[in-house]
């Protein structure tokens, strides 16, 4: 089951104050973009952050879940708690590096 655009488009107005948000299908559900970091992966109308020592003491009350088969273990990040989404997503954009472009061939 994949994401409805209502979810993705309550992911980008729950993140908005964070950064630049953008959503891009990838992999059969999306990625959601924060100032062009790959930060949240939504799949089926649920939102997940990898698990990295970094956001641990934010995530430590959260459950933990696979957005796909054959992904490693994920913290589900409830989007209904505007505000400690946004703790975990700025924290997130802080540590992610922009993905480097692909070089044409």
């Amino acid at each position: 089951m994949a994401c409805s655009t209502e979810f993705i488009n309550f992911i980008q107005e729950t993140l908005r104050d964070v950064g630049d948000v953008r959503a891009r299908k990838m992999f059969g559900d999306w990625m959601i973009y924060v100032d062009e970091k790959p930060v949240v992966l939504a799949c089926d109308d649920m939102t997940f952050v990898k698990k990295l020592p970094e956001i641990e003491d934010l995530m430590e009350e959260a459950e933990c879940g696979f957005p796909y088969e054959g992904a490693r273990e994920h913290y589900i990040l409830e989007m209904e708690h505007q505000s400690h989404a946004c703790e975990v997503v700025r924290r997130l954009v802080e540590i992610t590096p922009v993905p480097k472009k692909k070089k044409s061939r």
